[in-house]
């Protein structure tokens, strides 16, 4: 059974760093789309950023650009979120999805089929 499983979050303070990561079992990332979303208490799910396999485009939601980096590393079949400067309303449930969206899709959830279960991120002092 496929499965996708993040790590790396936890508590940290504010202006502090994280990297999650996220990897499969029984799946190759190729030509596939690898994406974070996160969930807070309370609110929708948001799109955080997303990473092309093949290829390499990368994608960003506003509030995370120049702070957050989505990286993959072919060697270990992992997509990473190095996530710098956190600020308390970073936090949330962090999870990864795997999909094949159009560029024009990329941010929706809709447009994929497997997630994780998610990792908890804390931004408090």
């Amino acid at each position: 059974q496929e499965q996708l499983l993040e790590s790396g979050g936890g508590l940290v303070e504010p202006g502090g760093s994280l990297r999650l990561s996220c990897t499969a079992s029984g799946r190759s990332f190729s030509g596939y789309g690898l994406a974070w979303f996160r969930q807070a208490p309370g609110k929708d799910r948001e799109f955080v950023a997303a990473i092309r396999w093949n290829g390499g485009n990368t994608y960003y939601e506003d509030s995370v650009k120049g702070r957050f980096t989505i990286s993959k590393d072919s060697a270990k079949n992992a997509v990473h979120l190095q996530m710098n400067s956190l600020k308390p309303e970073d936090t949330a449930v962090y999870s990864c999805a795997i999909g094949r969206p159009i560029t024009s899709s990329v941010r929706r959830p809709e447009s994929y089929y497997y997630w994780g279960q998610g990792t908890q991120v804390t931004i408090s002092s």
